[in-house]
């Protein structure tokens, strides 16, 4: 098993920046894929990115391409995601998830799933 723990979220206005990060424990992290979702009030939460165990092959969802970033680093057992020129719309919950297995991609069900961080976007 492994557990999860969100940081980063915050207030901030429309083309500003901030880092997530997913801290995880309990397990080999290195053996998981990883992804990230958010929840926006009224809203079926919905995928963001997500990376394979070896950091080397990344997801997108279209809304967020060339804004955010998806990256880790096994030695830390940790998972970021950058987003850059934030908008009002990406206000929500963002969660991170996590599933023992090679591959991920935009589709992968997760197994293990932290308790979310706030992002808010003012315009």
């Amino acid at each position: 098993q492994v557990q999860l723990v969100e940081s980063g979220g915050g207030l901030v206005q429309a083309g500003d920046s901030l880092r997530l990060s997913c801290a995880a424990s309990g397990s080999t992290f290195s053996m998981y894929g990883v992804g990230w979702f958010r929840q926006a009030p009224g809203k079926e939460r919905e995928f963001v990115a997500s990376i394979r165990w070896s950091g080397g092959t990344t997801y997108y969802a279209d809304s967020v391409k060339g804004r955010f970033t998806i990256s880790r680093d096994n030695a830390k057992n940790t998972v970021h995601l950058q987003m850059n020129s934030l908008k009002p719309e990406d206000t929500a919950v963002y969660y991170c998830a996590a599933k023992r297995t090679l591959i991920v991609t935009k589709d992968t069900k997760y197994d293990y799933w932290g308790q979310g961080t706030q992002v808010t976007v003012s315009s």
